[in-house]
């Protein structure tokens, strides 16, 4: 409000353990505010799978970050706020269906307000009761969603029904601060296929044929092969390889490679 981005608090929408989300009156608009909660106020102990290949602006606030000293909590803090905004800000440039992001000031994220079809707050995926037919089309459109965000290089994460809402067009995938890098993150394969199994979990409630369905594999392998695309047809079918390493074709190949090292090691002696 000092910086004249928020023109009114109107009210709460909701808290969480990571942060509070204001209804609010900006630019003529109705937004909403997300307020993250400070660091103390909330533990770090699962963050440092989410944190692998996020950069950090130098090498003091590295070093601080893995001390765990004061700074290096406020730093943890900044990069786990900022991962959301970068994520948020890449995800609409691609498509993806997440609410757009406007400002983000001293830990405070001004964004779109996600309303339903009489523009009030959406729901929660998990706060709706679908029929068979709504819960095969939420489902196949989020995988898209998640095929979108992968190919835009980020992986969410801690996808799951509590953090997407349905507004009057569909669902939208919402709270992105453990996005990850797909590229950089040694854990986003397994990160992807949780998320696809837990949406698979959650729509075989209505519709038990989605239970026995392999998209997080299958998406993955296909983004291994650098030919995923936005378009790219699923079955829900994985078929993983059957055929069986040769280990000695590999014990071999270490055993020339030390014997080179040994060799050139020898020579540069010499």
């Amino acid at each position: 409000m000092r910086d004249g981005l928020v023109d009114e608090v109107l009210r709460p929408l909701k808290s969480g353990k990571e942060a509070a989300v204001y209804v609010v009156l900006s630019e003529g608009e109705i937004r909403c505010a997300k307020v993250y909660k400070e660091a103390n106020k909330r533990g770090f102990h699962k963050q440092s799978l989410y944190q692998e290949g996020r950069k950090v602006r130098n090498s003091r606030q590295a070093r601080a970050m893995e001390k765990n000293t004061r700074f290096g909590r406020q730093q943890q803090e900044a990069v786990w706020q900022n991962a959301e905004v970068d994520a948020l800000y890449r995800l609409a440039a691609a498509g993806v269906r997440v609410p757009k992001p406007y400002n983000f000031v001293e830990g405070v994220l001004l964004m779109e307000l996600v309303a339903d079809a009489e523009g009030a707050a959406a729901p929660r995926l998990n706060d709706l009761l679908l029929s068979h037919e709504e819960a095969l089309d939420f489902h196949a459109r989020l995988i898209k969603e998640v095929v979108r965000m992968l190919c835009a290089g980020i992986v969410h994460g801690d996808l799951s029904e509590f953090n997407v809402l349905v507004d009057a067009d569909g669902p939208v995938i919402i709270d992105l601060p453990q996005a990850v890098d797909a590229a950089a993150n040694n854990n986003a394969a397994t990160m992807l296929e949780r998320d696809v199994n837990n949406m698979a979990a959650y729509f075989g409630r209505f519709a038990p044929e989605l239970l026995n369905t392999q998209y997080g594999k299958e998406i993955w392998k296909i983004y291994q092969s650098g030919e995923l695309s936005p378009d790219t047809a699923l079955t829900g079918q994985f078929k993983g390889s059957t055929k069986q390493a040769d280990v000695n074709s590999v014990m071999r190949e270490i055993k020339d490679a030390r014997e080179e090292a040994l060799r050139r090691k020898y020579e540069q002696d010499e």
